[in-house]
């Protein structure tokens, strides 16, 4: 139901790659990726240093906290991503640390809201090195897959980079506390809530454990997403979605909430979200290779934004 894809061996040339890659987009909008050629030492030093993050006093990390969509330390209780499905769910269990592109197009009002300043914590030199070598390997997964997907369904290879020259990608580290700390969750409440992504493609390095990451599956409903260490766990978004004419479909997901048979499990997982230029008119695909005709073009900034801001609380 979620296959494993070895980017090596659509890079030269195996027919299998493409139609699997169709099949499980279809079914779950998730896939397990090998052949991402990102070394384990990036992740390695990069949880490190999240977690030396992390472990600072609230006070200290409040000097960097700021609301969803900014740069720097989310705290606890800022975002529900079951709001966006319309469910009233409590604040989800998590805090991250978010990083954004520094490529400002010189507009503020476009500058403000997708590519404001990173920030980083001077206690913790060392983070901004490591998260900067992995943006760098994770951009270079991510726009191999958007060409796997666009030569997955028959277009130009580029269909899809050719959007992303100024992305307006977001890194979140997020880390799930451990229940010793949280203490008992409140009803409906997840570490993450089920959503799908926003974007067009999510690259997620994960650390499994009892209150992971669940996929929901067509068939089947909800079940536990396979974990394999040597790859990457990748799912699609909205944006992808839409463009396929609704063929494909945005992986919808949750991350359990911790579990009493695990009260001291903490989780720190690396999320890559890949997005296209703030500007980018995305045009469905027509069917046959779309599901759905004449859904309407629509622009990546405010089709990402009108979510964004569903899911803050």
């Amino acid at each position: 139901m979620i296959p494993t894809v070895d980017l090596d061996a659509w890079r030269d040339g195996n027919p299998a790659v493409g139609p699997a890659v169709d099949q499980a987009l279809q079914h779950a909008g998730f896939l397990l990726v090998t052949g991402h050629g990102v070394p384990d030492e990036l992740r390695t030093d990069l949880r490190a240093a999240a977690r030396r993050f992390f472990a600072l006093p609230d006070a200290v990390k409040q000097q960097y906290a700021v609301r969803i969509g900014g740069r720097g330390w989310l705290p606890p209780g800022v975002e529900a991503n079951g709001l966006v499905e319309g469910t009233v769910t409590p604040p989800d269990l998590k805090e991250s640390f978010a990083i954004g592109p520094d490529t400002p197009t010189g507009d503020a009002a476009v500058d403000d809201v997708w590519f404001p300043p990173n920030v980083w914590p001077y206690e913790i030199g060392e983070l901004e090195v490591a998260a900067n070598h992995y943006v760098d390997a994770m951009t270079t997964v991510s726009n191999d897959l958007l060409e796997l997907c666009a030569t997955a369904l028959g277009q130009d290879p580029d269909a899809l980079t050719r959007l992303a020259r100024r992305p307006t990608w977001t890194f979140n580290i997020n880390r799930y506390p451990p229940l010793a700390e949280v203490g008992e969750p409140e009803p409906g409440q997840w570490r993450i809530g089920p959503h799908t992504d926003f974007g067009t493609v999510t690259v997620l390095d994960r650390e499994p454990g009892a209150g992971g990451l669940q996929v929901d599956v067509d068939p089947g409903g909800w079940i536990d997403a396979p974990y394999d260490p040597a790859a990457l766990t990748i799912n699609i978004g909205d944006l992808l979605e839409h463009w396929t004419g609704r063929r494909w479909r945005s992986g919808r997901h949750r991350v359990l909430p911790p579990q009493a048979h695990a009260p001291h499990e903490e989780l720190v997982s690396l999320v890559f979200f890949f997005e296209l230029d703030h500007d980018a008119v995305v045009t469905p695909l027509e069917p046959p290779v779309g599901r759905v005709g004449g859904l309407e073009p629509v622009v990546a900034a405010p089709f990402l934004k009108e979510r964004l801001d569903a899911i803050s609380v």
